[in-house]
């Protein structure tokens, strides 16, 4: 009996090229698990990716219409396509240096103008593909290919970008935590107004083997410490919360009128609660 996902792949482009342990292909399956839930024709769907690990994860094992474009523009891409044809829905799958570093400009503007379109960061803290450079993600004293002393820059919190920004919805989850990413990922698909989604999704190769990972397991185990639920965050003192990530669903707002449905008369406030650091002191 056929998986129930394998109608949604390009099975002739498996097995895929992910390294062992990647997080990327959790978050493959978990975006997948969503969409088949929902009951979403793939064909009503427009995927667009950038340079990268992540901008595999579309393009070319979607079986649907994907975009693989220049590194730090797939947002750019994708709000043209969604003025050209507001009935799309639009997700565009990248990473920590491909949104936040190249194309963080692009980002926060689509969250300002609050385009109606998922946005999911496989946030890997560090340049996978290209090489294993410090990304605008990486925490304070990493060692990377650029930062052989360790990284003394700090970090970039994706989500408070977007928050301040504007997006009407935002989230973050760790690949070992699928249940919560699978229903954030839904809830993504299903609002209206600009969504993002920030999934910590661990690279064995360029990142695990630098910073004392003895295996890809052992990086993945220890999400399972590092991550915090943001409930239980609010009620720690600011050092608990040294080295730790914060996960959960920050802002999730009604809809407000957003530039691709001013034609149409779509029509919130800004609200909900505010996201808290990542990894307060420490610099996730």
């Amino acid at each position: 009996m056929e998986h129930r996902l394998k109608k949604y792949l390009r099975t002739e482009t498996l097995p895929t090229p992910f390294c062992p342990g990647c997080g990327h292909e959790i978050l493959m399956h978990a975006i997948l698990r969503a969409i088949d839930e929902l009951k979403i024709d793939p064909r009503e769907m427009l995927f667009v990716s950038g340079i990268g690990c992540a901008g595999w994860i579309p393009s070319p094992h979607f079986k649907a219409d994907t975009l693989h474009v220049t590194h730090g523009r797939p947002i750019a891409f994708a709000t043209g396509a969604k003025l050209f044809n507001p009935r799309l829905k639009v997700m565009v799958i990248s990473g920590d240096g491909d949104l936040g570093s190249i194309g963080g400009n692009h980002l926060i503007h689509a969250a300002r103008r609050n385009i109606d379109m998922v946005v999911i960061c496989a946030n890997n803290e560090i340049y996978g593909m290209t090489g294993g450079q410090v990304s605008c993600t990486t925490e304070l004293g990493v060692f990377t290919s650029t930062t052989l002393e360790g990284n003394k820059e700090p970090p970039l919190d994706l989500c408070r970008l977007v928050e301040a920004a504007g997006a009407s919805y935002v989230a973050r989850y760790s690949v070992m935590h699928t249940g919560p990413l699978i229903t954030s990922i839904k809830k993504a698909l299903e609002h209206k107004g600009f969504s993002f989604i920030d999934v910590i999704s661990p690279c064995p190769t360029q990142y695990g083997r630098r910073n004392e990972f003895p295996t890809a397991a052992a990086q993945l185990q220890a999400l399972k410490t590092r991550c915090i639920p943001i409930e239980k965050a609010k009620k720690l003192p600011q050092e608990a919360l040294e080295g730790k990530i914060i996960i959960g669903e920050f802002v999730s707002k009604g809809q407000r009128d957003e530039e691709t449905d001013k034609d149409s008369g779509a029509g919130g406030t800004r609200g909900g609660a505010q996201c808290p650091a990542p990894g307060a002191g420490s610099g996730n």
